[in-house]
């Protein structure tokens, strides 16, 4: 590893580019640190934008994806870094910690809850854009990925080589790596293969002190942290070692749509008795919304039953008609086609071209411009009366642009420990529902009214989902459910939203964390605290 240098000159090109607009600035012995802690000192002052950059605005919109987070109110970062190196995170993360800003990383920028680039007090943000490569070897089965690749590079770089290879990482092609694999990752194939952290054999990553560990000599405690446990709280992952995973040539996918009028609750109501126990080489979910009916100015509600299958339509079909009679699947639903194609499908980008896959900017059309989302986990299935109640929901005003998605759980997922990584919602599941309630523009004024209603509408599922704890998925973040102090928090208030990520996982993390970032340096309203002695 490259020590940190620590130079006494001062670069005349980072003086003429930043000794102007910064002489005023209180934060200028922040930029003049890094100038002296970089080993690499020209290039890292043009991967530096502060607020009197021309750039700025548009280096820090350019992956916020729930605009939410983009209003003239929003936080912004004292200074945004797209560090072309690794002595660019290790200056950052040294000056930072000496100067007393805080540090968000930022991969795909589809942080929920926008951690990764907003924060209460005054901060800096590390955008991994450059730190994106993608080496795919064939012959091993195995890839390396920066944590600042998008998801469809990944795809994109193994389906270049192999028709038969496959990741199960996340849907979305504009995820960032580092930002899925931190908080366990599901996709397609998790019924098959685990999460993608469940298929994660190394990484690389810098600690607070700047050292780069792989998982030698990390240690696995650390190493299991990182995979599951949420990002922000154990220091910034480089890259990660993936293990592939066989695929057929071909697969099958379907969508069939069901209307109130056409029974969608009972098909719902059965699905729940369905889907887990259906091969693992299938995937299965219900994705609910509110549509017009084909009666003038009515609305109703569309429930569409979608499915990956590990195989041809030829052993599809007989096998839902032996499970799910009741959907009525006839081979004309089906759809045969490779597996990265199956990607495309299931972001709707299906008439694209694969080079979409790495448009990272790509803004998908599935998700309204502003939103909040929620999740739950379900252990037994939701009477016809809660099914209903919950589909009622879904004519309130408020729910014009909100969608609702059961994920059918079984599979390898029964088989997992939950304590193999800090992601502990695995046996005993039927499906996780994650919730997502979506606005316009024109109506961000009116933000807390889709928010409350959001709240409203988990608070009635509260009788029908996980109890003691409530359980969340920390991709699907969520700060109603708890947050931390701004400066140091206790275990106990920790807790609060820690154990309905982690269950009694987040006993563990707390022990790494206090290992490797005993002072609490990367941390955030959801980051995992150190035990205070």
């Amino acid at each position: 590893m490259k020590s940190l240098h620590f130079s006494m000159l001062k670069p005349l090109l980072f003086a003429a580019l930043f000794s102007l607009s910064w002489a005023t600035s209180p934060h200028d012995d922040f930029i003049h640190c890094l100038s002296l802690s970089s080993n690499d000192n020209s290039s890292i002052s043009r991967v530096i934008y502060t607020r009197n950059n021309s750039s700025y605005s548009s280096v820090l919109k350019s992956t916020i994806r729930n605009l939410r987070f983009s209003t003239p109110d929003t936080p912004k970062p004292l200074v945004i870094v797209t560090p072309l190196h690794r002595s660019h995170i290790q200056a950052t993360i040294y000056c930072s910690r000496k100067h007393g800003l805080q540090i968000r990383t930022r991969s795909g920028g589809h942080d929920y809850e926008g951690l990764s680039y907003v924060s209460e007090v005054p901060f800096v943000v590390i955008d991994l854009v450059n730190f994106r490569s993608v080496d795919v070897d064939i012959e091993n089965k195995v890839a390396w990925v920066q944590s600042g690749a998008v998801l469809g590079e990944l795809y994109y770089r193994i389906a270049e080589k192999s028709r038969t290879l496959a990741f199960p990482g996340g849907v979305f092609h504009t995820i960032g790596a580092g930002g899925i694999f931190s908080g366990g990752g599901f996709g397609l194939l998790f019924r098959k293969y685990g999460l993608a952290a469940d298929n994660i054999i190394d990484a690389r990553l810098i600690d607070v002190n700047g050292r780069i560990l792989d998982r030698k000599s990390m240690g696995e405690d650390l190493f299991w942290a990182i995979r599951g446990g949420g990002g922000g709280s154990f220091g910034i992952v480089l890259a990660w070692k993936l293990n592939l995973v066989p695929v057929p040539a071909t697969v099958t996918v379907f969508t069939v749509s069901k209307t109130l009028e056409q029974n969608a609750i009972q098909l719902i109501h059965r699905w729940q008795y369905v889907a887990h126990e259906l091969p693992d080489g299938m995937y299965s979910d219900v994705s609910l919304n509110r549509v017009n009916s084909s009666q003038d100015g009515k609305k109703t509600v569309l429930a569409s039953f979608s499915s990956l299958f590990l195989g041809g339509i030829d052993e599809l079909v007989p096998l839902m008609r032996e499970r799910f009679p009741e959907l009525g699947l006839v081979k004309e639903d089906c759809t045969e086609m490779s597996w990265i194609e199956s990607i495309l499908y299931f972001g709707q980008i299906q008439n694209e071209s694969l080079e979409i896959l790495l448009d990272r900017y790509f803004r998908t059309p599935l998700n309204s411009p502003f939103y909040k989302v929620k999740s739950d986990y379900v252990k037994e299935p939701i009477p016809e009366i809660g099914l209903r109640g919950l589909l009622s929901r879904l004519f309130e005003e408020e729910a014009e642009s909100t969608i609702i998605i059961f994920f059918a759980y079984g599979g390898i997922m029964d088989e997992i420990p939950e304590t193999a990584t800090p992601f502990p919602h695995r046996a005993g599941n039927l499906y996780k529902i994650f919730y997502n309630v979506g606005w316009q523009e024109e109506d961000n004024i009116n933000s807390e009214r889709y928010i409350n209603w959001a709240r409203r509408v988990y608070s009635c599922m509260g009788s029908f989902v996980s109890k003691s704890p409530r359980e969340a998925y920390i991709n699907y973040r969520d700060l109603d459910i708890g947050t931390n102090n701004k400066g140091n928090t206790s275990y106990g208030q920790a807790s609060i939203w820690g154990r309905k990520y982690f269950k009694n996982n987040f006993d563990r993390l707390v022990r790494v964390k206090t290992m490797i970032d005993p002072e609490n340096f990367f941390r955030h309203e959801q980051s995992i605290p150190p035990l205070i002695s």
